[in-house]
């Protein structure tokens, strides 16, 4: 299930999704302050890319991992789960999209708050 459910996945829009999350992950590393977050970025793309079969571990993140998670939610990290949350909500009409709405679920968390999150 997971094969297909990730070609599937490519080819509505999981390609596109991933250039983009890899695109804002170039912007972001323009800059010397931008790195870790661009860094970021280029995490959640590697996992919009095949979300099916994998997990996402949230909460293994220091001190640093915290301020860099509240400047992340301050400034873009809310914008982007609303985002993924509506796309979940869109796909959940379905009941083909219940599938592809788990995954968005997934994305919204791991575009909340990606510093110490582990993908597995």
């Amino acid at each position: 299930m997971k094969v297909l459910g990730n070609i599937i996945w490519w080819l509505f829009g999981g390609v596109i999704l991933a250039g983009i999350w890899f695109l804002g992950g170039l912007l972001l590393t323009i800059t010397i302050i931008g790195i870790p977050f661009g860094i970021q970025c280029f995490k959640i793309a590697g996992f919009v890319l095949f979300p099916f079969g994998r997990n996402i571990e949230l909460g293994h993140f220091g001190a640093g991992g915290l301020l860099l998670n509240v400047l992340w939610v301050i400034f873009i990290g809310w914008e982007l789960a609303i985002g993924h949350l509506f796309a979940a909500l869109l796909s959940a009409i379905t009941l083909i999209g219940i599938p592809f709405a788990k995954q968005h679920f997934k994305l919204a968390q791991l575009a909340f708050i990606p510093f110490g999150a582990r993908v597995g």
